[in-house]
């Protein structure tokens, strides 16, 4: 009899998942975790640098990894640890390049039958034979209405995958100086070090009730800090066949593909393999256009390659950006995407919105999400996030986008180089339109209070910049610039205001009217 337990992330692309799977003659009836383990398999070669995963195995149990290194060279690229596990705890070790026995046979991306069938081969819970056999079978049952060449595909896989696997003979002694890789960079913040480390390192139990926000409330932005590294095939730009469209980074469901253009100048301090290229428009002397990809973030869903139009005139089948192992550049792609967050941010008051080029010059705020690879919606949020940037008030309905969007331990959801972002709650019911009507509601309510302040205080913050602030329009984005400046130039008079009235009125109690107006202006942030 078999009984499995599963926890898992709620990410939707690249989630680990940790299933414990028990078998015996007789019925399993008892729910508890494994804590001595006989056969351990890793589905993702990066989860060995991050993850402890042979920490519940047994003396002599089974390792199967997923490895894109073959048998004879995967030892030196396991961390000291994992050798150092390896070899005390006598642990059989086999290899599988799932990705490339998937696409040899057919089978895309998916590398789930190759896995399970693996298992089976190696794992010693029923005769090899009759697993593959079992497999087949249910493969047929699962498969059969979609086509004998689905179920074709799944049979050559399942061959195909007896035959690629491979033993790795476990050396005497530890010769790797490679470390586990921390789960966020140090430079994060300290909440995210302290406690969203901790639950994405899946620890969150041994969190005191202490350490979490007394108002439950988690800082955004925080996605940026996972750096998953869930796809080996990434993008890869090519300027000098780049028409400079923006369709790729405007169809990347995660956020990952960005364009700036900035002064020649700033590329005096850029890693040699920082790609740039002269900007593709007049008016624009001395300015050199970049499109950046966070490869550590990509998903390998291939929409960008699918969307450009450019190709290469000299070698068939070239486009402006293709799709390339990752492990041979991702050290200076680190370096990149470190240099290219330090150049200036694009003034969204000289972007022009209508078209799709223009709008990929603004700042996402919402980026890199735990949703689907290739995910049709996300694009929009990014979109959206890009248009209308720190002014969104998100109404979210619980569905798809509240699982991708106010997920824990960390969120898409993002703030501007001005510390300013989206605000957004979910509605547990399928009402976020009532729900956004109240939030509609209160800011109109905000709005009139602040209106019917300022008129009341008009001769004492000044006529002139009282009228500018009530009648100012703020139809495009310069104007809302001009509108934000005056708003700052009020909160410099009424805290002069504030500070010459404590020192005139020390030794008394301000009046009724005073404190009512007072309590306002803190109401309402001013």
């Amino acid at each position: 009899m078999l009984r499995a337990t599963l926890s898992t992330t709620s990410k939707k692309s690249g989630s680990q998942t940790v299933s414990h799977v028990r078998f015996g003659p007789n019925p399993i009836r008892s729910a508890y975790l494994i804590r001595e383990a006989h056969f351990v398999g890793c589905h993702q070669f990066n989860f060995i640098n991050t993850t402890n995963v042979l920490q519940l195995a047994k003396t002599g149990a089974t390792l199967l990894l997923n490895s894109p290194y073959a048998a004879d060279e995967v030892w030196k690229h396991l961390p000291k640890n994992v050798q150092q596990e390896l070899i005390a705890k006598k642990i059989k070790f086999y290899v599988i390049d799932a990705a490339k026995v998937a696409r040899d046979s057919g089978m895309g991306t998916r590398t789930n039958t190759i896995m399970q069938t693996s298992f089976f081969a190696i794992s010693g819970v029923m005769p090899k034979d009759t697993a593959i056999e079992k497999i087949k079978y249910s493969i047929r049952k699962t498969y059969g209405k979609k086509g004998e060449e689905i179920v074709r595909k799944n049979f050559e896989a399942v061959d195909y995958t007896v035959a690629n696997l491979q033993e790795v003979k476990v050396p005497e002694k530890v010769t790797s100086a490679i470390e586990m890789l921390a789960v966020v960079p140090p430079q994060a913040p300290a909440f995210v070090q302290n406690v969203t480390a901790m639950m994405m390192a899946g620890r969150g139990d041994e969190l005191p009730v202490s350490a979490l926000p007394i108002d439950g409330t988690y800082p955004s932005g925080t996605t940026k800090w996972e750096k998953r590294n869930i796809s080996q095939f990434v993008p890869v730009w090519e300027p000098e066949i780049c028409i400079q469209c923006g369709n790729c980074s405007f169809v990347c469901p995660h956020g990952v593909i960005r364009s700036k253009l900035y002064d020649q100048s700033e590329l005096e301090k850029a890693p040699a393999s920082f790609k740039s290229a002269k900007i593709d428009a007049r008016g624009f002397p001395d300015t050199r256009y970049t499109l950046q990809i966070y490869a550590e973030d990509c998903t390998g869903c291939t929409l960008c390659v699918e969307v450009c139009p450019a190709k290469s005139k000299e070698e068939t089948g070239k486009k402006a950006i293709n799709m390339a192992w990752k492990d041979t550049f991702l050290e200076d792609a680190k370096k990149d995407v470190a240099f290219f967050e330090t150049l200036p941010v694009n003034d969204r008051s000289f972007v022009d919105f209508s078209t799709v080029r223009g709008t990929q010059f603004l700042e996402p705020l919402f980026e890199f999400s735990g949703a689907c690879a290739g995910c049709g919606e996300t694009p929009y949020v990014k979109l959206i996030s890009q248009l209308f940037g720190d002014r969104m008030m998100v109404s979210n309905a619980t569905g798809c986008s509240s699982i991708y969007g106010g997920n824990l331990p960390t969120t898409p959801w993002t703030v501007n180089s001005e510390g300013r972002g989206p605000s957004w709650s979910n509605s547990l019911f399928e009402d976020n339109a009532e729900f956004g009507l109240g939030m509609r509601l209160a800011a109109d309510r905000h709005m009139q209070l602040a209106r019917k302040l300022l008129t009341e205080m008009a001769s004492s913050i000044g006529d002139d910049l009282v009228g500018e602030l009530l009648n100012a329009s703020q139809r495009t984005e310069s104007e809302i610039r001009r509108q934000r400046a005056r708003v700052a130039e009020l909160k410099g008079v009424l805290a002069a205001q504030k500070r010459g009235g404590e020192a005139a009125a020390f030794g008394r109690r301000p009046s009724g009217q005073a404190r009512r107006v007072d309590r306002r202006r803190r109401r309402l942030g001013l």
